[in-house]
């Protein structure tokens, strides 16, 4: 059986029928009617990134994949907003399939290569919003402090309102666990993807 990284990697008819419901709701919804943002399978039908560790645990594979799906499809982030906090923590985090899948879908949103470059070096952007630069900050203030100190919880509360501010820390909580999930996992890029992060993850 072939392994993608520490991890099974199986067809669609090496699956059962739990694994088999995971893999149709994540190719078969909204993320697989996007194709060109990147490519969710590898030219045999077996998942890329983060996905194939979910069909370990089909149960929980199945609601871990439709929260990432409300966050990217049902929130009230704007795209740019959302694409820009997952990048940082991709940033943060040293991980590279989720730099190299949202950086993708970043550009799509509407990032230009001077936006993604201070991203991914930890510079500021001069040409995003004050909202957009707020959530650079909390995503930082919640990966490396883990809370918000009271200042910035306010300015924070003030600038993207409380329920979105929800949002970004449910957000920020889903992608780091990806991020987790494919370090354990030893997850690989997309055969020919090059790495793109150069700094090295807060740890």
């Amino acid at each position: 059986m072939k392994h993608h990284g520490r991890t099974p990697w199986r067809a669609p008819h090496e699956l059962d029928e739990a694994q088999r419901a995971v893999y149709d709701a994540i190719v078969a919804g909204p993320r697989g009617a996007d194709p060109q943002a990147f490519a969710l399978t590898d030219d045999d039908g077996r998942l890329e990134g983060p996905f194939n560790a979910l069909l370990l645990t089909a149960g929980l594979g199945a609601c871990v994949q439709e929260l990432g799906a409300a966050i990217r499809y049902r929130g009230s982030l704007p795209d740019r907003a959302r694409e820009i906090a997952i990048l940082e923590l991709a940033v943060l985090r040293g991980c590279e399939f989720e730099w190299y899948a949202h950086e993708r879908i970043g550009r799509r949103a509407g990032l230009n290569d001077g936006e993604l470059a201070a991203v991914r070096t930890g510079r500021p952007a001069v040409t995003m919003s004050d909202a957009e630069t707020t959530v650079r900050s909390i995503v930082r203030n919640l990966v490396v402090d883990r809370d918000i100190d009271d200042a910035a919880f306010a300015a924070a509360e003030t600038q993207l309102g409380a329920s979105t501010l929800m949002e970004l820390i449910i957000l920020v909580g889903y992608y780091d666990m990806l991020a987790l999930s494919m370090r354990v996992w030893r997850t690989p890029l997309p055969v020919g993807a090059p790495a793109s992060l150069a700094r090295t993850p807060h740890e």
